[in-house]
């Protein structure tokens, strides 16, 4: 019986202390964990989450964020809004070659960061207090202080999907070379780029409703990257009819 127990105990240890996968509440997620299933990403101060959510019906899974004290499920970013999964069990959001990606349950990549490859031996990513998600090359003790932390490398708040929180930027990111834009989802249930999108007009420096991606149908006050000289403090969502709310 002695050797039993000793056995059971040494398997016990594995797996709760070697075991990658991330339980819920972390803000952080480091190089050797991954997120599946119900397993989430929680700010420091507890006001949004990061994980798995399903919009409609289908089997369709998406990695995204959302008020975690907001009822119903308010969702303010998706990372993969056109390339839905099928088995939230089975998938893994994990730190390869210092990108963030997400990969299906035959561990083919839907979704990526897409920075350079680095071979560095350490990155991070953390979920801050306002909503961005951010990708850190460094410890990860430092990641939730904004103090002590390293640049980003990549975050959420200049791949706004169709929510514009305060901090996010909408615009043209020179270093990609490919504008930041809000657009709708394709319906209620489905968060795929929509007909409308919220864009900034480059040489009026006024945002810009749009439908198609050509035809302008509203306009705003002069726009300075982060705040409209009209609405100087606001959260957009532009909704699946192509409303401002």
């Amino acid at each position: 019986m002695i050797v039993i127990s000793s056995q059971l105990f040494f398997c016990f240890f594995l797996f709760f202390f070697f075991i990658p996968h991330l339980s819920s509440g972390a803000d952080t997620l480091d190089v050797n964990e991954y997120l599946s299933g119900d397993s989430t990403l929680v700010s420091l101060d507890g006001n949004f989450e990061l994980g798995f959510f399903k919009p409609g019906e289908p089997p369709n899974y998406y990695i995204g964020i959302w008020y975690k004290k907001v009822k119903p499920t308010t969702v303010v970013w998706v990372a993969n809004r056109d390339t839905p999964i099928s088995d939230k069990l089975s998938s893994k959001l994990k730190i390869i070659d210092g990108n963030l990606v997400l990969l299906d349950e035959s561990s083919t990549q839907i979704w990526s960061t897409n920075e350079v490859s680095t071979t560095s031996s350490y990155a991070t990513v953390v979920l801050l207090d306002d909503g961005n998600l951010v990708l850190r090359y460094g410890s990860s003790s430092s990641s939730s202080s904004s103090s002590s932390a390293s640049p980003p490398i990549w975050q959420s708040f200049n791949h706004p999907t169709y929510t514009f929180l305060p901090g996010s930027k909408i615009g043209y990111d020179k270093r990609t070379n490919t504008k930041q834009v809000i657009t709708s989802w394709r319906s209620n249930e489905d968060p795929a780029v929509g007909l409308f999108s919220l864009e900034i007009d480059q040489n009026e420096m006024t945002y810009e409703l749009m439908w198609n991606k050509s035809v302008s149908y509203r306009t705003s006050g002069p726009w300075d990257g982060r705040i409209s000289s009209l609405v100087p403090e606001m959260r957009l969502i532009l909704d699946v009819s192509g409303q401002i709310q």
